[in-house]
């Protein structure tokens, strides 16, 4: 466990698990911005660009990792790209999906936007 050792206390009843302080003063925000916090302190700076046919019954699609943006300003993102390409996709634990292999123009795409891009994969 973070620094609390309990999660419930007779004075302010039920406590986050990682800060110690009951949910209303909860330092730590909701399960998805504390991984957006952990996905971001991971992160290079290099945007890597994929693609990716595994588990898809051969439809390949374009990964894009390591988006050095959370929350919303990612999802504008995704959204961006996904209408440059005029594909469908999704935002999936901080990797953007876009249905078909559309690298080269994400690389381009990216790069115009001054993100570090690499190519990876074949």
């Amino acid at each position: 466990m973070g620094r609390g050792e309990f999660v419930y206390t007779t004075e302010h009843g039920r406590v986050c698990a990682d800060c110690g302080r009951p949910p209303a003063g909860c330092a730590c925000g909701t399960a998805a911005e504390r991984a957006d916090r952990e996905r971001l302190a991971q992160a290079d700076g290099i945007v890597r660009v994929a693609r990716e046919t595994k588990g898809r019954k051969g439809a390949g699609v374009s990964l894009i990792t390591g988006v050095p943006l959370a929350g919303k300003e990612l999802k504008a993102l995704a959204k961006a790209l996904k209408q440059a390409c005029g594909t469908g996709g999704t935002l999936k634990d901080g990797v953007i999906e876009l249905q078909g292999d559309h690298r080269d123009k994400l690389v381009g795409e990216l790069e115009k936007r001054g993100y570090s891009v690499k190519r990876v994969g074949g």
